[in-house]
């Protein structure tokens, strides 16, 4: 009994790794969309900003205008632009010719010293609400920097010292790429497996299946095994790139990085195959995909959108994307390392959801036409 389900498992896993091997789409989304995701995500979208146009409007140069014009221009983040009128600023900055304007006001370096917080204006372009935060900061921090340089501890003997951690260059391409591994993997596990079961239905090969000795767990697990290994060799593809092209740090474990891979790929294969038994349809099942598992994956799991910066509802509902779980546990591994109160909470919420979803594929798959 158990030699021959071994041997109908076996088969079906021949059946679908033949499959796969005939169809050069499966090998591409595996292999070639990784690349090309994480090209453009790597060199095409970033949350930084450099040589940003600034003016740079000085009322009254002297010996502290200098100093800090002079760190301004020596700073990657910003290019400015002089100007000796705030209107003329204004003006350009209506016209989007420059983002920002840091003007200088006149006694700049009394009213610096008497406390007043008036010597110094910035006004940023806030068409482009992020880009102005940006600004904003980017303007705030030098501004920080110099100030401590130029005025020293003062005279409490407090020195400021900013440490960042886990991302200390403030790279988002360190941020970005770690996320977007999540994304490949539920592209890669939810889209293939979605066609698997409708594919038989479109081909007319499901009813000749529906009579042969395979027991339905069967048939599901031989469907499923090698898009496992599929995914995990997505997987392993997309870590070497992001290491070794885009230098994003491992600072975890690896094998924590293939568990944690494995848990999630279960979960998209899972919700793959639902939606492959409900549709029936190749083309239907793959918008499913798409619109269920992809979209939610990409604006809802804090890869590109801050998850608390969400209204209320909208932060519930991501509690039920499976994506939100890894990218967490993906960006601890990469930039922090092995923070178990990180990974343990989200490893759990991953093994609940792999394991309703296979209880749902139970319940729904069957060996009958109807």
């Amino acid at each position: 009994m158990a030699g021959g389900a071994l041997m109908r498992l076996r088969g079906m896993v021949r059946k679908e790794t033949l499959q796969i091997l005939r169809d050069p789409s499966s090998i591409a989304i595996a292999f070639v969309l990784p690349v090309v995701l994480l090209f453009l995500f790597g060199y095409g979208v970033s949350l930084d900003s450099y040589h940003v146009p600034v003016g740079l409007v000085i009322e009254s140069p002297d010996a502290a205008t200098t100093s800090f014009a002079g760190a301004m221009r020596q700073s990657e983040y910003f290019a400015p632009v002089d100007y000796r009128d705030i209107r003329e600023a204004e003006s350009d900055l209506a016209a989007h010719r420059i983002l920002g304007i840091v003007w200088l006001r006149q006694d700049f370096e009394r009213r610096l010293l008497a406390g007043d917080g008036g010597a110094i204006a910035v006004r940023v372009h806030g068409v482009d609400a992020n880009q102005a935060r940006i600004l904003e900061g980017y303007v705030q921090g030098a501004w920080q920097h110099w100030l401590t340089a130029h005025l020293g501890a003062g005279s409490s003997g407090v020195q400021l010292e900013p440490r960042v951690w886990f991302n200390a260059a403030l790279i988002s391409r360190h941020f970005l790429v770690p996320g977007l591994i999540a994304i490949i993997m539920t592209l890669i596990g939810s889209l293939l497996t979605a066609m698997v079961v409708a594919r038989e239905w479109d081909r007319g090969t499901a009813e000749a299946m529906m009579v042969t000795p395979l027991r339905i767990a069967e048939m599901m697990a031989g469907k499923l095994i090698p898009y496992f290994v599929l995914g995990m060799g997505g997987l392993l593809f997309t870590v070497v790139l992001a290491v070794w092209l885009f230098e994003v740090p491992l600072r975890g474990s690896l094998w924590l990085l293939l568990v944690s891979g494995a848990l999630f790929m279960l979960v998209a294969l899972g919700m793959g195959l639902l939606i492959s038994i409900a549709a029936k349809n190749q083309f239907v099942a793959g918008q499913i995909a798409i619109v269920v598992t992809f979209l939610p994956a990409f604006i809802l799991s804090g890869f590109l959108f801050e998850i608390r910066a969400m209204p209320e509802p909208i932060r519930i509902i991501t509690h039920l994307v499976p994506a939100r779980y890894f990218v967490a546990i993906l960006q601890s591994l990469f930039l922090a390392g092995d923070i178990w109160s990180v990974v343990l909470p989200n490893l759990g919420a991953l093994a609940l959801m792999a394991f309703v979803l296979f209880v749902l594929i139970r319940r729904r798959a069957h060996k009958r036409l109807a």
